[in-house]
């Protein structure tokens, strides 16, 4: 369960942090709106994550889970270039995820 509660703790982090991307530095009221309510909930389900999961692993997956999905939100939605680096990045964090569930992360 608690890896249930990690992936929707990462999604709701991607959610407030795209909708961050909208709020015009908090000036727009509903993508601000949006960002405090998704990191909130984000920070919510973490807590619950951490009853089963040890803190480091569920730190290290959310967050490059979390920067992976955005990286790619920005490229595909938003106009932000690939590079050669920023693939490079996006693989490297995949593969970390990936090593610390076979290390035995749960």
């Amino acid at each position: 369960m608690g890896f249930l509660f990690l992936m929707s703790a990462i999604a709701a982090e991607v959610a407030g942090t795209t909708a961050l991307k909208y709020s015009d530095g908090f000036s727009r009221l509903w993508p601000s709106v949006l960002t405090v309510l998704g990191y909130g909930v984000s920070f919510a389900l973490l807590a619950q994550t951490l009853k089963t999961v040890s803190v480091g692993t569920a730190y290290a997956i959310w967050s490059g889970v979390g920067t992976a999905a955005i990286a790619t939100i920005g490229i595909a939605f938003l106009g932000e270039g690939m590079t050669v680096a920023k693939a490079a990045g996006i693989a490297l964090i995949i593969g970390g995820v990936v090593v610390l569930n076979l290390g035995g992360a749960h």
